[in-house]
């Protein structure tokens, strides 16, 4: 769907008119193009004192093309020093107090787990304040930390999670130009899980998704890491897969190298077959709140094997509560909630989801925030967000993960038929002064999907461009 205002914003002849105004200008976004998924360019990388995530975070960027600086005003210089020396990473100290305006950084990463008080939090100050404006457009600026609920100490406990609000104010501040901010929490001891989220959140990939917090857990990465086709010899099942972000997810995974199940209703049945003919994968047609679905599912899957289920299929049947039927709850909540948890337990009971396999399932923003007219749909969804929660722990014995995207407004035949000052708003209302299109909902899917995301489980995240709806 064409953004029209985005296109005049922007235009050679009507964005000074915009500018003048101060109306949104919307970035366009840099989204991932084969052969490009991580950041390029000019990364700068610091820590808090007696932070001990550096070297993972410079095993992560072994690859890139960048050049890579760090500041030589902290404490711990000669341990920054240390850790690159360890590494064939070429990196160059930098002054912070000499940044000038010629300077460009596509990047930012800072280790913040070493503030262990609220005096020690004046190291994000320090750091990021005379660099957060030489980003370049569509940058990424990545904090880590731990989470607070594995530390003992009161203090330290308290300024990790001071982390969340910082990092959401600066997302705020820097999604004019098209940039990001995340924050990945590493629990103690799993650090060497942390490369499969900070190459995600560092790449194109994550255009669409800011303000995010990453929980990354205990986990077994089993086999050899293929970067190039992460998915390869996995296979996926996908709901909803015949149109608008099930057929982005679909070709996504098969992107990925995976073999693609796709399952729609009968109804769709032209458009699904052709999207599983194109992906040289298979179609499943069925619908999901029938009696006999999971076990039409099973008895396919019993042949194929099956490493990745992405439960997408969902509807909305909008009524305030007052006018809202029983048919508007129940038939609604079948299909977004009741089929999902009947086949998962169909494919566990028997086995048919192979141990370190992934579960993803599609919640909304409607699940956090909440929307008018929409009591239904925003109790599924946030339903869907509960389950993944209270199924990690039961799923960790055989390895397999459990995640959840939460969509804002993104780009679809469905969004295109809103009223346009409605569409307007939802387009706007967010840090990046945009929709999303199907393929960002796509990309963290297949990023949950891969196998070195071992220690991402129970995580739901928004794909809004940090919506202010329930920010």
């Amino acid at each position: 769907m064409t953004d029209t205002y985005t296109k005049l914003a922007n235009g050679k002849w009507t964005s000074g008119l915009f500018k003048a105004l101060n109306l949104p200008q919307p970035v366009t976004l840099t989204r991932f193009s084969q052969g490009s998924d991580l950041i390029s360019g000019h990364l700068l990388i610091g820590a808090a004192s007696n932070s001990k995530l550096i070297q993972p975070i410079l095993d992560t960027f072994s690859d890139a093309e960048l050049t890579i600086s760090y500041p030589n005003c902290t404490s711990h210089l000669a341990d920054l020093n240390a850790e690159f020396n360890k590494t064939s990473l070429v990196a160059t100290p930098i002054s912070l107090n000499t940044i000038t305006k010629s300077d460009r950084f596509n990047g930012i990463i800072f280790d913040a787990s070493g503030i262990k008080n609220s005096k020690q939090l004046s190291a994000l100050h320090r750091f990021f304040q005379p660099v957060i404006k030489q980003l370049a457009a569509c940058s990424r600026v990545i904090v880590l930390g731990h989470p607070s609920e594995h530390l003992d100490d009161v203090s330290y406990a308290t300024v990790q999670r001071s982390l969340e609000g910082f990092c959401r104010s600066v997302a705020k501040e820097i999604g004019k130009n098209g940039s990001t901010c995340q924050l990945i929490y590493v629990q103690p001891g799993c650090e060497a899980l942390l490369q499969a989220p900070l190459r995600f959140m560092a790449s194109a990939k994550s255009a669409y998704i800011s303000a995010q917090i990453i929980h990354v857990k205990p986990g077994d990465i089993r086999g050899s890491i293929n970067l190039a086709k992460p998915l390869a010899g996995k296979t996926a099942l996908v709901t909803g897969a015949s149109r608008g972000i099930g057929a982005s997810i679909a070709e996504t995974l098969s992107r990925d190298g995976a073999h693609v199940i796709c399952l729609d209703i009968p109804p769709l049945q032209q458009d699904l077959e052709k999207i599983a003919h194109r992906l040289k994968g298979h179609a499943i047609v069925a619908d999901i709140t029938a009696d006999d679905a999971p076990a039409i599912i099973a008895d396919f899957v019993r042949e194929h094997s099956l490493d990745i289920i992405v439960h997408n299929a969902g509807v909305t049947k909008d009524k305030t509560l007052a006018r809202m039927t029983d048919n508007h709850w129940d038939v609604l909540m079948d299909i977004n909630v009741s089929a999902m948890e009947r086949i998962n337990e169909t494919l566990l009971n028997e086995n048919l989801l192979n141990d370190y396999g992934r579960i993803i399932c599609v919640s909304s923003m409607s699940g956090i925030a909440g929307n008018f007219g929409q009591t239904n749909y925003a109790t599924s969804k946030a339903a869907i967000i509960g389950y993944v929660d209270a199924m990690q722990k039961p799923l960790a014995e055989k390895h397999i993960t459990i995640n959840a995207v939460a969509p804002g407004f993104i780009e679809t035949k469905m969004t295109a038929a809103i009223p346009f000052t409605v569409r307007e708003a939802g387009r706007r209302m967010n840090s990046l002064k945009q929709g999303g299109k199907p393929v960002d909902v796509a990309e963290a899917i297949a990023f949950f999907a891969q196998p070195q995301a071992a220690g991402i489980t129970g995580n739901t995240i928004r794909i809004c461009g940090q919506s202010l709806i329930g920010a």
